[in-house]
C-alpha cells in the first residue's frame, strides 16, 4: 500500500509540465538513436547525456531513462522495414520481421512489436514496484563485505558472458580497473598514477571516458565504413494488426518474453542481446511448426522484441537498489545520477523517495508515448535512416566535443574523450571488447573502498569474507562462474555472445 502511494506521488512529480516535456524529448531522441544504425543506447545516451547538464536532477535522470528505453524501441523499425537493426538488441528481429515486411505484412509486425515492447516493459516496471523496496530494505542490512562480494559477482558474470574470448574480455576488465585506481587512493590519500599531471589527480572523468569509448569510437567506426548511404527504401506498411489467428501464439510469447527479460534483467554482466536471443530459441522450440521461423514467423518477433524491453525495465532494479550497473548503458545513466549529485543505492529510497518513484512514474509514461510513436508513425522513424551519414557523422562529433567540455569546462577532458575514442576504435578492430572496460571502470572504485572496510573489519582476514554467510554464498557463486569461464575458455568454447553496444 505504501508503495501504491508513493507511486501516486511519482505520478504527481512526473506529470508536471516540465518534466513530461523532457520525458517525451527523452523517448523522441532515444527513438532517434535506435533508428540510426551504428549508434546504440550506449553511445546514445553518453552522446546526450551533457544535453541534461543544468536541469533538475529528477528532470534530467528521467530524460536520460527515456532516451534508454526509447532507444530499445526504435532499432525494432528499420529492422523490419530495412533489414537493417538500429541496435544490436534489434539483429535478432531482423529473422522474421523482415520476411512479414516482404510479405507485404510489415504493419503487422510492427504492430506486434509495438504492443509486445509496451506490455513487456510495463510488466518490468510492475516488478520494479513491487521488488524494488523489499531489496532495498534487505541490502540496508548489507555490509561493506556483502557489497564487496555483490561486486565481484557482477564483474566475475561480466568476464564469464561478455566478449569473443576469456582472454580478451580480462584484457578489458583489468584495463577499466587500473583507470579506476588512477587519482586519490580512498584509504592513504595518496594521489596515484598522476604521473605529475595535475587534471589526473582527481581521477579520469567518467563522461569523457564514456563518450569516448562509446561515441566517438563509433563515429570513427562509421568513417571507415563509408559516408554513403547504403540503406533500401522503407516497405510499405498496411494493416496495422495482426490476422485474428496469430493474437493467440503472440500473446503467448509476449508471456514468456515478458518473464524472461525480467530475470535476466537483473543478472549484472548480461546485455539486450542475451534475452533475445534466448527468446527467439525458446520460441522456436516450443512451436509445433519451427521451420517457419526464419520466413516470417510472428511470433519470432513478439518474442524478443518483448524481453529486450522487460530486460531494459528490469536491469534498473540493480541500479536503483545496489547502485551497480549491469550494462554500459545502465553505468551511463549511473554516471548520471552521480553527475546530478544523487547516489543510487538502498538509501536513495529513503532520502530521495521524490526522485525514485517520479522516475518510475514517468516511465510509465514513456512507455505510452512510445507506444503512439512507434506504431502508426513508423513509417516516418524509417525514412530518417536515409539522411546522409556525412551530414549526420559531423554533427554528433561536435555535439561530443562540446558536451564533452560543456560538464566541467575544462579541454583536458576533451583531449580525454578524443584518446579514448582512438582507444575504443582500435579495440573493435582486435575485437576486445568495451562493456568491460567501463564497467570495471564503474565498479573498481566501489571494489576498492569496500574492500578497505572489510579487511579493516576482519583486521586483514581474508577468509573472513566466508564467515559471513550472505557474502559467503555470493563469492562461492563468483568463483564458480569463474571457473566454468575458464573451462569454456580452455575448451575452446565461447562461453558468452559477440560483444555489442547496448
Amino acid at each position: 500500500m505504501e508503495s501504491l502511494q508513493l507511486l501516486l506521488q511519482g505520478f504527481e512529480t512526473a506529470l508536471s509540465w516540465n518534466n513530461l516535456f523532457y520525458c517525451a524529448i527523452g523517448v523522441l531522441f532515444g527513438m532517434l538513436v535506435g533508428v540510426l544504425p551504428g549508434l546504440g543506447p550506449a553511445a546514445g545516451t553518453a552522446i546526450l547525456l551533457p544535453l541534461t547538464y543544468g536541469l533538475e536532477p529528477i528532470t534530467a535522470i528521467i530524460m536520460l531513462a527515456g532516451i534508454y528505453y526509447g532507444s530499445m524501441y526504435g532499432g525494432t523499425i528499420t529492422s523490419i522495414l530495412i533489414n537493417t537493426p538500429g541496435e544490436a538488441a534489434s539483429v535478432i528481429t531482423c529473422l522474421d520481421g523482415y520476411p512479414l515486411a516482404q510479405q507485404g505484412r510489415a504493419g503487422a509486425a510492427l504492430a506486434i512489436a509495438a504492443i509486445g515492447s509496451f506490455i513487456g516493459g510495463t510488466l518490468s516496471l510492475i516488478g520494479l514496484i513491487i521488488f524494488g523496496p523489499i531489496v532495498a530494505n534487505q541490502v540496508l542490512k548489507f555490509g561493506p563485505p556483502e557489497f564487496f562480494a555483490l561486486v565481484v559477482l557482477g564483474l566475475t558474470l561480466l568476464v564469464a558472458l561478455m566478449g569473443k574470448s576469456l582472454i580478451k574480455g580480462l584484457i578489458a576488465a583489468l584495463f577499466g580497473l587500473s583507470l579506476a585506481f588512477i587519482g586519490q587512493d580512498p584509504g592513504s590519500g595518496y594521489i596515484r598514477f598522476s604521473f605529475g599531471v595535475t587534471n589526473l589527480t582527481s581521477g579520469i572523468e567518467f563522461i569523457a571516458i564514456a563518450m569516448g569509448l562509446f561515441g566517438f569510437s563509433e563515429i570513427l567506426f562509421n568513417i571507415e565504413k563509408g559516408l554513403d548511404n547504403k540503406n533500401s527504401t522503407p516497405a510499405k506498411i498496411k494493416g496495422l494488426l495482426p490476422k485474428k489467428e496469430e493474437w493467440y501464439p503472440s500473446l503467448k510469447a509476449i508471456g514468456r518474453g515478458s518473464g524472461l527479460g525480467f530475470v535476466l534483467g537483473l543478472i549484472p554482466g548480461l546485455n539486450s542481446v542475451i534475452p533475445t536471443m534466448i527468446s527467439y530459441s525458446m520460441e522456436k522450440k516450443m512451436s509445433k511448426t519451427p521451420d517457419r521461423f526464419g520466413k516470417g514467423a510472428i511470433e519470432g518477433v513478439a518474442g524478443p522484441e518483448t524481453a529486450n524491453n522487460a530486460y531494459s525495465g528490469s536491469a534498473l532494479i540493480p541500479l536503483l537498489t545496489l547502485g551497480i550497473p549491469t550494462s554500459p548503458t545502465i553505468a551511463v545513466l549511473l554516471g548520471a545520477f552521480v553527475m546530478h549529485g544523487l547516489t543510487p543505492g538502498p538509501t536513495l529510497y529513503q532520502t530521495n523517495p521524490t526522485v525514485i518513484w517520479g522516475i518510475i512514474a514517468s516511465m510509465f509514461i514513456g512507455n505510452l508515448l512510445l507506444l503512439i510513436m512507434n506504431w502508426p508513425l513508423a513509417g516516418v522513424w524509417a525514412k530518417i535512416t536515409l539522411v546522409p551519414f556525412k551530414i549526420l557523422l559531423p554533427i554528433l562529433l561536435m555535439v561530443t566535443i562540446v558536451g564533452t567540455f560543456s560538464i566541467r569546462n575544462n579541454l583536458f577532458d576533451v583531449l580525454v574523450m578524443l584518446i579514448f575514442g582512438v582507444i575504443g576504435y582500435f579495440f573493435k578492430k582486435i575485437d576486445i571488447p568495451l562493456a568491460p572496460v567501463i564497467l570495471t571502470f564503474v565498479l573498481g572504485s566501489v571494489l576498492e573502498k569496500t574492500l578497505v572496510q572489510s579487511l579493516t573489519m576482519f583486521e586483514g582476514n581474508f577468509f573472513e569474507f566466508f564467515t559471513r554467510p550472505i557474502s559467503g554464498v555470493i563469492l562461492a557463486i563468483a568463483i564458480i562462474s569463474l571457473l566454468w569461464s575458464i573451462y569454456g575458455g580452455i575448451r575452446g568454447k565461447k562461453v558468452g555472445v559477440d560483444d555489442v553496444e547496448i
